[in-house]
């Protein structure tokens, strides 16, 4: 289980504490996350100079890309692919065993983020020329670890970084963080992070004679990742749409407004034969959503 990525000022700096990851998700060839977390620190702290800081590592990051969109339920594992393009001086060995970039989302202000979510691995990159290569890294959600909270459904901004070693150990006796190089740039893009959601729905009674009332329920829920579980989305329009048996197109028959639990009624006059689904349009915080359709046999 990952700490959730959370993240508070101390001194200027990032939490360390909170960016460490258990040495199962890290990646044996490079530099651990702690160690990237620490040279993280020192380069946003603001007493850094009396302790000394990495230097400005010559990089620069470009052509950003991720998502529009991540949805992240309670329990499951989530995933989303970033790729980047990383431009370096020509002294920055990207092939170093110790060199290490990531792609990064965060909340809040890139030196104090409110949350950050970066990848189990670092990226990994393919030169396309002496000082270019394009970068493809991944963001690794963990919503049932509580690394995300209601509060954090929204637009997440996104950064880069890159770490230079350069020999240096952290954890050794003789580390000299001045000798290691450190680049993060903010203001990259940005993505949704969202509360995935579920819809039903519910046509009865089943079959029906012509003209008679159909009444169609259904609930529309989301993740609530402050408890792990899903709980209704209230006071949202829903559309209730209807196919006739044959048809593949859905025709909009009204919008109904979910209720304080999330539940969904209303009724409609039984005409021919025919599906009904409930489909949400989302929200910034909430994915779209479209229940299976129901089949009524109308008589």
């Amino acid at each position: 289980m990952r700490i959730r990525a959370t993240v508070a000022a101390v001194s200027g700096a990032l939490a360390l504490s909170a960016l460490a990851v258990p040495a199962a998700q890290a990646d044996d060839s490079v530099a651990s996350r702690a160690d990237v977390a620490k040279v993280r620190q020192a380069a946003h702290a603001a007493s850094a100079r009396a302790a000394g800081k990495p230097y400005a590592l010559n990089v620069s990051f470009s052509n950003f890309k991720i998502a529009k969109a991540v949805k992240a339920g309670t329990t499951n594992h989530v995933a989303t692919t970033v790729t980047y393009t990383l431009t370096h001086g020509a002294d920055v060995d990207i092939a170093a065993g110790d060199f290490v970039t990531d792609p990064i989302i965060y909340r809040g202000s890139y030196t104090a983020p409110d949350n950050m979510l970066y990848g189990n691995k670092p990226a990994k990159c393919t030169a396309t020329n002496a000082t270019t290569a394009t970068c493809k890294g991944t963001i690794d959600v963990y919503p049932g670890d509580h690394e995300l909270r209601n509060t954090d459904a929204g637009t997440w901004r996104a950064a880069a970084e890159a770490t230079a070693f350069n020999g240096q150990d952290p954890a050794g006796e003789t580390f000299d963080i001045t000798k290691v190089g450190y680049k993060g740039q903010s203001g990259l893009g940005s993505t949704l992070m969202q509360r995935f959601s579920k819809l039903t729905v519910d046509a009865s009674p089943e079959p029906v004679k012509k003209g008679k009332p159909i009444t169609v329920t259904g609930k529309l829920s989301r993740a609530n990742w402050d408890r792990g579980t899903y709980n209704g989305y209230v006071e949202q329009p829903v559309n209730l749409q209807f196919r006739k048996n044959g048809s593949n197109t859905y025709t909009t028959v009204k919008t109904v407004k979910t209720n304080a639990t999330g539940n969904l009624k209303t009724t409609v006059t039984a005409a021919q034969d025919g599906y009904f689904r409930f489909t949400f349009a989302g929200t910034t915080t909430t994915p779209a959503a479209t229940a299976t359709g129901d089949f009524v046999d109308v008589r």
